[in-house]
């Protein structure tokens, strides 16, 4: 599947770009919010994107750095939200203010969003606090499949990686590697399920 797409702009517009690449000119939608951050037109620009694929139509949506296509990919997790609905939500609120937005269950800052009620901003806390966290924010860790797979369960990054460190301190010296990531894995879970 596509990766990315580099081209010249060639035409911007409210919530879509047109890139000119190999005599081709896609037409890509794209949040306001990465718009105003891409080359002029006349430049080379290149976009993070995403195909969308039903029985009766083909999108293609495109994003300014690989981690806004990743929020954008957590947003379609949350019920409710589909990819137009995520695009809007992007388009009405930069990055570091969402997340920010999201950990500290700031319900009036993401209702102030143009389109987003009440219980949709609900439903993006319950689901997504913790998950976008960016990993140059959370505790450097040797254990990031570890942190991923308690990230799976549910748990917040930050507060996985804490654990592991925690467990990591009390083992006993001298464990095997292989034997190491499970008592690890294990002793994070006992610590987050009894915060």
């Amino acid at each position: 599947m596509f990766n990315s797409i580099r081209g010249i702009i060639t035409e911007k517009l409210i919530d879509s770009v047109c890139l000119l690449n190999g005599g081709i000119e896609w037409e890509i939608a794209v949040p306001a919010t990465d718009i105003s951050r891409l080359a002029p037109l006349g430049e080379e620009e290149r976009l993070f994107t995403w195909l969308y694929h039903k029985e009766d139509q083909m999108k293609l949506y495109g994003f300014a750095e690989a981690g806004r296509r990743s929020t954008f990919m957590e947003l379609l997790k949350v019920e409710g939200i589909g990819p137009r609905a995520a695009l809007k939500i992007m388009g009405g609120i930069g990055q570091e203010e969402l997340e920010k937005a999201l950990e500290n269950e700031d319900l009036n800052r993401l209702e102030a969003i143009p389109g987003l009620g009440k219980k949709t901003a609900q439903k993006m806390i319950l689901a997504l606090k913790g998950k976008l966290v960016r990993t140059e924010d959370a505790p450097a860790s040797p254990y990031s499949d570890l942190i991923e797979a308690l990230a799976e369960m549910g748990y917040e990054r930050r507060i996985a990686a804490e654990a592991l460190a925690r467990a990591e301190a009390e083992l006993p010296p001298g464990i095997a590697d292989t034997e190491k990531e499970k008592l690890l894995f294990k002793q994070a879970i006992v610590y987050l399920s009894s915060k």
